[in-house]
């Protein structure tokens, strides 16, 4: 016979306060959140983008600060004796009663982990307590607004073209088209190719999600064709003309640049939603290979995505068998980086000293990378995952690596019989490093793959000086190369403000002794840039050099960067499109076209 334990029962005030209190918490916050979400429409209709992007940056704070409220609430108001084991415990089974019907339960109990982390000792950080597992279910949950989470259409009624300018109109945007019925034809001639010339089965039908995507200087309406058992994902970014008016700039229906226009190096969309979770099950219907991490990420709920990421890394764990190790490449001065070779991903660690010529803290590096979390990163710089207290299994660590963290980083690590502890380290996406890329590429006599590198290299620089961003190291080991074939920038414990820095020509030697001279005969600042001397450490190879000269010579020249920052000083914001140039409808936009691209080339792997 099979014996059943009730739970007794729950008899604690106290943790039905504190269950409600950070019920209470997280509804404050994601009220906040969604209506920043929320403004994102009416600045892209006024066209006030300095405004959209305070709002974007801002909004990334709102979930540390309500954690922070909803602790020091809880500090205030109770004593620490009363908060016995069993309260924790039973604290979490009411806050569990309290999601029933709840629109966001997944990130709320995201939210409930991240108060008790700041409460509660690691050694309680197992799912008595928290939730390492998730509870409520994310399945059909129904949105409780008249607006459902994506509209159906069905163009067998009225036509392909009158029922994509219905999609497009119901939208109500607050600002005029320039040519909606020419737009709207393009766009039908585009998803004519994408559905072919399949036959029409009886479900066919477009759906597209009720909120459009907001980012920068773009509004991005997101849907999908399904014809039969086959789904046809789009987007169609909206934009405003010179003239203030709007244009459907094109249709993305390609795998890859779909995927470009959700990756992790470029900034969170603003997307006003009741229930996330359709969402990202909707782009999981565009984007099956992404992770729902990734996907929660990119629509601004990063603390969900680091729960989930979290929760796919210790699957990882679990289903692997192989070592950490320390990362290839060459070894940094600020960060030790290692990896696991079959997960995707680096781990790195602020050291505790660093080398000449090497002066900063930790401080001042965690103040870098809380600047890239918080700028906007044009597709050109890595997102990071932030984790403090992490634990390792000890027989996964290689005694090298070991002996690395504790002579390079020993106040950031804790070690017991059965695990490493790291205090505090950064998880990032694993690329090749663009040194090692080119390397290759050049010992294999591949000129095609050294001038794409050498193209995107620049592109990246050129790109992040129009988000007001200077790497400060621009050797290529700072940067990697993606699955996608593009360049990224990785490295942060440098970068400034192209507004912080002075660019200046070599000032002309005076004297022989002062052209011979082994330092230089003239002052140099903390914020002063040379860009003349970027070549004597980017272009000794030959093969390098030819290509930069060709594509990228005005990044040696000080009145490039002199002319990139007063355009940023006088108030001009730049964007790069997430998309390929040659696919527009309409170059009559505020935007800049970016340098020529080389087109993508089938990804090399090398050891």
């Amino acid at each position: 016979m099979t014996h059943i334990a009730f739970p007794k029962l729950l008899s604690s005030q106290i943790a039905f306060d504190i269950a409600r209190t950070i019920r209470e918490g997280f509804d404050k916050h994601y009220r906040l959140f969604r209506a920043t979400s929320q403004q994102a429409r009416r600045y892209f209709e006024q066209g006030a983008w300095a405004a959209a992007q305070t709002a974007a940056r801002e909004r990334i704070g709102f979930y540390d600060q309500r954690v922070q409220e909803c602790v020091q609430m809880l500090e205030d108001e109770y004593e620490e004796s009363e908060l016995s084991d069993e309260v924790w415990r039973e604290l979490k089974l009411h806050y569990i009663g309290m999601l029933s019907g709840h629109k966001q339960p997944e990130l709320a109990e995201t939210f409930f982990n991240s108060v008790c982390c700041n409460i509660l000792h690691r050694t309680y950080f197992h799912n008595d307590y928290i939730f390492v597992r998730p509870v409520v279910s994310t399945e059909y949950i129904e949105t409780e607004e008249l607006v459902p989470t994506y509209r159906v259409y069905y163009p067998g009624q009225d036509g392909l073209r009158i029922t994509l300018q219905r999609m497009v109109t119901d939208f109500q945007l607050d600002c005029g088209f320039a040519d909606l019925a020419r737009d709207v034809a393009q766009v039908e001639t585009r998803l004519r190719q994408l559905f072919g010339g399949e036959p029409l089965e009886p479900n066919h039908q477009i759906q597209v999600l009720t909120s459009l995507f907001y980012r920068n200087k773009g509004a991005y309406l997101v849907g999908k064709g399904i014809n039969g058992n086959r789904e046809y994902p789009f987007v169609v970014p909206i934009l405003h003309n010179r003239q203030g008016r709007l244009v459907l700039d094109t249709v993305l229906f390609e795998h890859q640049q779909i995927a470009m226009l959700f990756s992790f190096t470029r900034a969170y969309f603003l997307v006003d939603m009741e229930v996330p979770s359709a969402y990202v099950q909707f782009l999981r219907s565009l984007l099956p290979r992404k992770p729902r991490s990734e996907i929660y990420t990119i629509l601004g709920l990063q603390k969900q995505g680091k729960t989930l990421f979290y929760r796919d890394y210790l699957q990882h764990l679990k289903h692997s068998s192989d070592h950490f190790e320390i990362a290839p490449g060459i070894r940094g001065l600020v960060m030790l980086v290692f990896a696991l070779p079959s997960f995707p991903y680096v781990f790195k660690v602020i050291k505790d000293f660093y080398p000449p010529p090497k002066e900063t803290t930790r401080a001042q590096i965690k103040e870098k990378y809380l600047l890239v979390k918080y700028h906007d990163r044009v597709g050109r710089m890595a997102d990071t995952l932030e984790y403090s207290n992490v634990a390792f299994p000890r027989a996964r660590f290689s005694e090298e690596l070991l002996a690395e963290l504790k002579h390079f980083a020993p106040s950031l690590v804790e070690e017991d019989k059965a695990q490493i502890i790291i205090r505090h380290l950064y998880i990032e996406r694993r690329m090749v490093p663009l040194n090692m890329w080119l390397s290759n590429a050049d010992k294999e006599g591949r000129d095609d793959l050294v001038e794409h590198a050498i193209v995107e290299y620049g592109n990246a620089i050129k790109e992040l000086v129009a988000a007001n961003i200077f790497p400060g190291d621009m050797l290529y080991k700072n940067f990697g190369v993606t699955r996608h074939q593009r360049v990224v920038f990785y490295d942060y414990d440098e970068i400034e403000y192209i507004t912080d820095c002075q660019f200046r020509v070599i000032p002309q030697a005076r004297t022989e002794e002062e052209e011979m001279s082994a330092e230089p005969w003239y002052p140099i600042g903390k914020h002063d840039v040379f860009p003349e001397q970027f070549g004597s450490f980017l272009l000794g190879n030959p093969r390098i050099r030819k290509y930069f000269m060709q594509h990228h010579a005005d990044l040696l020249t000080a009145a490039y960067w002199q002319a990139r920052k007063q355009r940023i000083l006088d108030g001009h914001i730049e964007d790069v499109f997430p998309y390929p140039q040659h696919i527009r409808f309409c170059k009559q936009t505020h935007y800049l076209p970016p340098a020529p691209q080389t087109p993508l080339i089938p990804e090399i792997h090398h050891e």
